[in-house]
């Protein structure tokens, strides 16, 4: 079988290739991509390829290399140790974006019928979104700022009113984000970068500023201006990884005013959940299920575009030149097949 691929065979690079795929081995799955969700802030990170070294992006990223983590698929055939999956099951795994594969089981999980591909191709990153929520240890009445609203901070916006936040301050200069957040769970939205936003958000809090502030941007210069934007003993959430953490500085208060600076990826979850560890990947994808169907959240509405894989190359291209007036976009590799 035939199967094409995205890679990125060297920085600012994308291809469209092919590979013949085998039959399954016996612990693993064969299936047939439906749709998969680009990670934006990853995958142009990888495209473009500046890392400062020692970094984990310099470890992660390898040319050629295959981007992609968020995908759905149905199975096609599964191996004769396989017990668990049946032909014509949907499942999401972090498989690359890609038209056929084989899996193993692990970190592949079957989709409820209520859920919906599209839905569904969010669930890692709603997985990596609940991470950090619950890295901020929120408290009934807190108030929160979440910086950068693109995929990551709309998601964390809907998790921090679910979790009872007072006040949900969406950052970002971009409009159109700010208009998806506002839906979703804002109180107040701010047209500006976070430094600019010191002035507003102690006018919103009375003087009182923020108890947590979630930092999505990945970018080096805005842990400083974040920090401000805290109370004595707040907490920041770096929920975005910068590739160039030697660019990045906490700045005054951080002592003065004991705050804690909080990392978060999204590998940080147990294998297999405990009663010490509940939140296994499979726990928080159920979670981000159930939230869909009571209507708790939406991700629906944050896809801005629908493309095919064929059009990669100029998706990639737009999105490494400028990625404002897109948040979800989704391969729907059906396409191909109907083609």
């Amino acid at each position: 079988m035939q199967s094409k691929f995205i890679v990125f065979p060297t920085k600012a690079r994308i291809e469209i290739r092919e590979e013949q795929i085998a039959a399954p081995a016996p612990d693993e799955i064969l299936c047939a991509a439906t749709k998969s969700l680009i990670s934006i802030g990853t995958e142009t990170n990888c495209l473009r390829g500046i890392f400062d070294p020692g970094t984990n992006w310099e470890n992660f990223v390898q040319y050629p290399f295959r981007p992609g983590y968020s995908m759905v698929a149905r199975v096609l055939a599964v191996g004769k140790a396989v017990a668990d999956f049946k032909e014509g099951d949907r499942i999401t795994s972090r498989t690359p974006h890609q038209q056929f594969f084989n899996t193993k089981l692990t970190d592949t999980f079957r989709l409820p019928d209520s859920i919906s591909d599209e839905d569904a191709t969010w669930t890692r990153l709603a997985g990596t979104t609940q991470l950090g929520v619950r890295r901020a240890e929120l408290k009934l009445g807190e108030s929160v700022a979440v910086i950068g609203l693109g995929m990551l901070g709309q998601l964390v916006v809907q998790y921090a009113a679910i979790a009872g936040a007072r006040r949900v301050i969406a950052i970002d200069p971009v409009l159109n984000r700010l208009t998806l957040a506002q839906t979703h769970g804002a109180t107040h939205t701010l047209a500006l970068d976070a430094k600019s936003a010191h002035a507003v958000v102690a006018e919103i809090t009375h003087g009182r500023m923020l108890d947590a502030v979630f930092d999505v941007t990945g970018h080096p210069a805005v842990l400083a201006p974040a920090v401000q934007l805290l109370r004595k003993f707040g907490r920041v959430v770096l929920l975005g990884d910068t590739t160039l953490p030697n660019q990045q500085f906490i700045g005054p208060g951080v002592v003065s005013n004991s705050i804690s600076i909080l990392g978060i990826h999204g590998t940080g979850h147990p294998a297999q959940a405990t009663e010490f560890s509940p939140w296994s990947r499979e726990e928080m994808a159920t979670l981000f299920f159930d939230y869909l169907v009571q209507g708790r959240m939406r991700v629906n509405d944050l896809i801005t575009h629908h493309v095919s894989p064929l059009e990669a190359p100029p998706v990639y291209s737009q999105l490494l030149a400028d990625r404002a007036g897109m948040v979800g976009v989704v391969f729907d590799w059906m396409t191909l097949s109907e083609g």
